[in-house]
């Protein structure tokens, strides 16, 4: 559901401000079954809502290399994506994927060694692009930056954060080049040392707002 659609559910014309949180929550991260975790024992699925559209491990076994790795590139902006590709559609033709943490050592095996230790798991780019893509996170980002100001009071304002540069760019196009908003942050707010220390899931966050003409 879109924001005009919840308040008309419940009975609100329009709001003074609105905040999207666009991560994942903890709970999803969790779950052991649907597969957000690069341990996860259960199926590689990566849909917010199980009871919609089609799971990530069958997209990785339908789709052509070239398209698996065109799809790896633009949503996780992979550099490795056509050698990921190359080694799923190698690895299917035995047997099909089906578990997340098989799928995540399966990619890490696709991806060569950095010289120095990174500080994020070398799946972490293909499972992204792959929930971006199960979910449609970017066309419902873009529909909510479209059709928010629809329901805000003249000088409402909406508060995105955002966790990738996909989601942060298309916050930011929007709010600089869209009638419908004045941008208040010219850069986005990022967490503070101090939260960093208490919350390391606040490092790749970024906050901006923007307010409706009135």
């Amino acid at each position: 559901m879109i924001i005009p659609e919840v308040l008309d559910a419940v009975g609100v014309e329009a709001v003074d401000a609105v905040l999207l949180d666009i991560g994942l929550s903890s709970d999803q991260l969790a779950d052991r079954q649907r597969g957000f975790s690069f341990e996860a024992e259960g199926p590689l699925d990566l849909r917010f809502d199980p009871s919609e559209g089609e799971p990530a491990f069958r997209l990785v076994n339908r789709l052509k290399p070239e398209h698996l790795a065109d799809l790896i590139y633009a949503y996780g902006e992979e550099r490795f994506s056509r050698r990921i590709a190359r080694r799923i559609a190698q690895v299917r033709e035995s047997e099909p994927i089906h578990l997340a943490k098989d799928f995540a050592r399966l990619v890490a095996s696709a991806v060569p060694r950095p010289k120095t230790p990174q500080r994020i798991h070398p799946a972490t780019r293909t499972f992204q692009a792959l929930r971006i893509a199960v979910n449609e996170e970017l066309k419902s980002l873009r529909l909510a930056l479209e059709r928010i100001p629809e329901r805000l009071k003249p000088g409402g304002r909406l508060a995105v954060i955002s966790f990738h540069s996909l989601e942060d760019r298309l916050v930011k196009e929007a709010f600089r080049n869209s009638q419908q908003w004045f941008a208040l942050t010219r850069t986005p707010v990022t967490a503070s040392e101090g939260e960093l220390g208490s919350n390391s899931r606040s490092r790749s966050a970024k906050l901006r707002v923007a307010e409706k003409p009135g």
